[in-house]
């Protein structure tokens, strides 16, 4: 009798709930939203240990922004490529050790280079979570609940860095605000590497625009740079810095008609929504983080706060963000409209930043920073999903996950540009006010109002733009 050989077995792979796989992708993209505003509360200590200037204490910000927001359009190309899981894991390696750079850094050099790595591993991160997450969750219904509990985790998270950076740099001392980062990270990364289903990408032969990457990439730091070196140089000299970045952002815009492969298909601006929605998260964001980063130096140097006290005082606004965006976002857009929740939105924004630019320097925190803190939180908590909304429903299906991307990286540029520029109008204020005699706090207190006040008008023109052109035409529910 002929033996017949036996087929060996393969023990399965162990499988996981959607949901523990959704719980993997935002405990991920939560830490890098969290390193985005973390710093915010420790920035004092980091300036004093330091030694940065008060225009350059910005990089520290900047730093992990450029790169997080020039990046996104092509890693999120090179997700496509390689394939999600191994980007989003990748990621999260990257971002953990510059964490660790981060933490052990002993001048502005060291870590504003670790900020700027921190933000490459957060775009690897970031960039390919929507698209994972709309795989797991095909049918409308449950997508519609995975995005909902995704962007609250996302808008509250924000907001929680905050008080994280305050607490642990009162408890322990700045440089821990980066280093708690490894366990986490390690954690995440064991996590993801067993709860996420593999996904073959399209092979690296299929090819990415990185001359285009570079040249967005390039343009947007120089931006930036532009803003917030301007009173430290001659005029002349930021005025040929500003066309530079003039020219790196045509060239793009070139590139991107003529290549074969574009990070960003022209076409997507053909959209009335998709453009005017990008738009208004610019000005929208650049108003939201400026606040969270002045609003807690403010509170901090004119009130007296510590860093624990500081972040405490600030807990409110993740806990309205994340209640309201997982309550009640879904059911009053259906309700009224996106149209309508974002321009109420935006009123509650508008209001908020307009009472902040009257704090005093004898001011206290139940009476001039609570009420304009949950104006925006619950202002933000309403237009975030309205315009992330129109802003989706204004892209073919073809071009969802190009216009996500947009989406994130316009969010990261205008919070970007918006620090940049209220911190050295706060600074630039400040410094005139100081030389011509001024008492210290009085002054400080006047140069964040200016900046507040420039806040409001910010936020009064994406009102008004939201209000022109993102208005329903006839017949549409808005």
């Amino acid at each position: 009798m002929t033996a017949v050989a036996e087929t060996p077995t393969r023990t399965p792979r162990r499988t996981y709930s959607r949901w523990t796989a959704l719980a993997v992708l935002c405990a991920g993209t939560l830490m890098t939203i969290l390193d985005g505003n973390i710093v915010t509360v420790a920035m004092p200590a980091v300036q004093s240990d330091l030694g940065f200037s008060a225009p350059g204490l910005a990089w520290v910000v900047n730093a992990y922004l450029i790169p997080f927001g020039g990046l996104l359009l092509l890693v999120g190309r090179l997700g496509d490529l390689v394939g999600r899981k191994r980007m989003f894991t990748a990621g999260l390696a990257v971002f953990t050790a510059a964490s660790v750079l981060c933490g052990v850094a002993t001048g502005q050099g060291a870590l504003i280079a670790a900020r700027a790595l921190q933000g490459v591993g957060g775009a690897m991160t970031s960039a390919v979570v929507l698209g994972m997450l709309v795989s797991l969750f095909p049918e409308p219904r449950e997508q519609a609940r995975a995005i909902a509990v995704f962007s609250a985790v996302g808008a509250a998270g924000g907001a929680l860095g905050t008080f994280l950076g305050g607490a642990l740099t009162q408890a322990l001392n700045w440089h821990w605000i980066f280093l708690i980062n490894l366990p986490i990270g390690i954690v995440a990364l064991v996590a993801a590497v067993r709860v996420l289903a593999p996904e073959d990408g399209e092979g690296l032969g299929r090819g990415a625009d990185y001359p285009g990457a570079a040249l967005v990439t390039g343009a947007l730091m120089l931006t930036v740079y532009v803003i917030v070196g301007s009173g430290d140089r001659a005029p002349a000299g930021t005025l040929v810095l500003a066309l530079a970045a003039v020219v790196l952002f045509t060239a793009f815009t070139l590139r991107q008609a003529r290549a074969a492969r574009p990070l960003l298909r022209l076409r997507l601006f053909g959209s009335r929504l998709l453009s005017g929605a990008n738009a208004v998260q610019i000005l929208m964001i650049a108003t939201m983080y400026g606040f969270q980063f002045l609003g807690a130096l403010y509170v901090q140097r004119v009130l007296g706060f510590g860093e624990l006290l500081t972040g405490t005082a600030f807990l409110p606004a993740p806990v309205a963000i994340g209640v309201l965006m997982l309550g009640l976002s879904a059911r009053t857009v259906g309700r009224f409209g996106a149209y309508r929740v974002l321009l109420a939105g935006l009123v509650l924004i508008v209001a908020g930043m307009a009472l902040l630019s009257r704090a005093p320097a004898d001011g206290s925190y139940a009476a001039d920073v609570l009420p304009p803190l949950m104006l925006l939180s619950v202002g933000f908590a309403a237009a975030m999903p309205a315009l992330t909304g129109l802003a989706m429903s204004g892209a073919r299906a073809e071009d969802a996950g190009l216009a996500s991307g947009l989406f994130n990286t316009t969010q990261v540029v205008g919070g970007s540009l918006g620090l940049a520029v209220l911190s050295v109008l706060a600074a630039s204020r400040t410094e005139g006010l100081l030389a011509g005699g001024a008492e210290v706090v009085s002054a400080t207190a006047e140069g964040y109002r200016t900046a507040f006040r420039v806040g409001t008008a910010i936020a009064a023109g994406a009102l008004a733009l939201a209000a022109v052109v993102l208005r329903p035409r006839a017949g549409a529910r808005g």
